[in-house]
């Protein structure tokens, strides 16, 4: 079983959930990010201050919480194995947004793997 979450603006495309669902078939991800900060990522309908605010905040949250290989600790585009985010849930102590990053630092403290698309 598997969960996916996304903005419901649509500023992630659902067009890239077969891409992620296909990466976390052949190479057994946890979780797998839908990222804006890689090549071929970004995001649809947003004005230039929000975009400076994600990077922002993305930059600041990846060089206080050493994240590992994730590119996008802000965003919410993510398909988890059910199993693991039914492992983290109990464990996440922030509140609104902040769970999003938090959550994907707590996977890589239980080692879980994570693929970006």
């Amino acid at each position: 079983d598997r969960v996916i979450i996304m903005d419901a603006d649509l500023s992630h495309h659902p067009k890239f959930i077969p891409q992620m669902i296909l990466q976390m078939n052949t190479k057994d991800y946890d979780i797998v990010s839908g990222t804006r900060y890689r090549k071929g990522g970004g995001v649809a309908g947003w004005d230039l201050k929000r975009k400076v605010t994600s990077k922002g905040a993305n930059f600041l949250a990846s060089f206080l919480l050493d994240p590992g290989n994730a590119s996008d600790l802000t965003g919410s585009f993510r398909l988890y194995q059910r199993d693991c985010l039914e492992k983290l849930l109990p464990k996440v102590e922030s509140k609104g947004y902040a769970f999003q990053m938090e959550i994907l630092i707590l996977a890589k403290k239980e080692g879980m793997t994570l693929g970006e698309v």
